[in-house]
């Protein structure tokens, strides 16, 4: 009963803004119910300056809630398929980070803008969009600020790349008798899951393969997505680094560790084991809609307590990195898959 009493009333308008966003999300998959939160949230933040009691479960909804998001998101991997899969992605996919991030810390030394939405944007690029800098932005205290711009930026290359990657592919010479060349060229080089969808349905249907280039797309995808495992253990290692010279006193790691990917770690392998024996992987398909719905209602909380104004007056920075970000994936992915005599 505490708890409601205390959180109850700004969970409560998360939801307001998150139900109506899930079902835009559904209609216009290209944006996704993510992005459309936040705007939502932001537009209300605008008269809604005062959050009063509404704010301990704002704050809840964006850092409690975006953590369940990222451990149920581990039941949609059965890991068997996706190392499978990453004997012939893994050295494409291994590449397109480390260009990524090396892009994102380069830039940050030159361009104005923060570490931490640096860090945002270049994992978030790298792996797995939105659900990358979920998984992140709790292990380096990144505001809800900085996690808004930098999913801001992640869907505007999205979108591009799910209109664009299709008729460049066409222009490439893939295959189009099979799916399996631009399948790994979206599931490498598109950030987000709904994006990577959209591109590989569309090659799917503009040369009759049925979901040949989706299924490819979407598994490699997920071999991405376990990216999120050392990038998230590797930036808290560095956090507490930092955090014990600025304070010149030792940090425990248990203070700093993210357990959360523990919980995703176990989730991922409940799921590779159940697969293993048997049990059908459509069972964990509710688990995986709810942990993208919570991911929905984190937004939603996030743009409540992000100052639009501000977001577009800083935005010309954190946008030219992510620029550079997308094509520098782009241009490895393609530059790798033919160094391999995939393409």
């Amino acid at each position: 009963m505490k708890f409601l009493t205390t959180n109850g009333r700004g969970i409560l308008l998360c939801l307001v803004i998150a139900i109506p966003a899930w079902i835009l999300g559904t209609l216009f998959p290209i944006i996704g119910g993510p992005v459309i939160a936040i705007l939502l949230g932001m537009l209300l933040a605008i008269p809604l300056k005062e959050k009063g009691s509404m704010a301990p479960g704002i704050q809840f909804t964006s850092k409690k809630i975006l953590q369940w998001a990222v451990i149920l998101l581990g039941f949609g991997l059965d890991l068997t398929v996706v190392l499978k899969t990453g004997q012939q992605s893994l050295p494409i996919i291994l590449c397109t980070i480390t260009v990524s991030l090396l892009i994102a810390f380069l830039l940050y030394k030159v361009l104005p803008i923060p570490a931490k939405s640096a860090t945002l944007i270049g994992v978030g690029s790298s792996i797995c969009g939105g659900s990358a800098i979920a998984a992140t932005a709790p292990v380096i205290n990144a505001d809800d600020e900085e996690v808004a711009q930098s999913i801001s930026v992640i869907f505007f290359f999205n979108v591009l790349a799910a209109i664009i990657f299709p008729i460049l592919g066409n222009f490439l010479g893939f295959s189009t008798t099979s799916g399996e060349g631009f399948g790994i060229f979206a599931g490498t080089a598109v950030n987000d899951t709904s994006s990577v969808t959209a591109a590989a349905s569309t090659w799917d249907s503009m040369w009759g393969l049925g979901s040949a280039t989706l299924d490819k797309a979407v598994t490699v995808k997920l071999t991405r997505t376990l990216a999120i495992i050392p990038i998230v253990l590797v930036l808290a290692f560095l956090q507490a680094k930092r955090g014990q010279k600025e304070s010149g006193q030792k940090v425990k790691l248990r203070t700093i560790f993210p357990f959360f990917i523990l919980y995703f770690i176990l989730a991922s392998l409940i799921t590779t084991i159940a697969v293993s024996l048997g049990v059908d992987a459509s069972v964990f398909s509710p688990i995986k809609t709810l942990s993208k719905f919570f991911i929905v209602l984190a937004m939603a909380a996030i743009g409540l307590n992000t100052d639009i104004v501000k977001l577009v007056k800083t935005g010309g920075a954190p946008l030219a990195l992510g620029a550079c970000c997308w094509i520098g994936i782009t241009v490895t992915s393609l530059l790798m898959q033919h160094v391999l005599g995939l393409w």
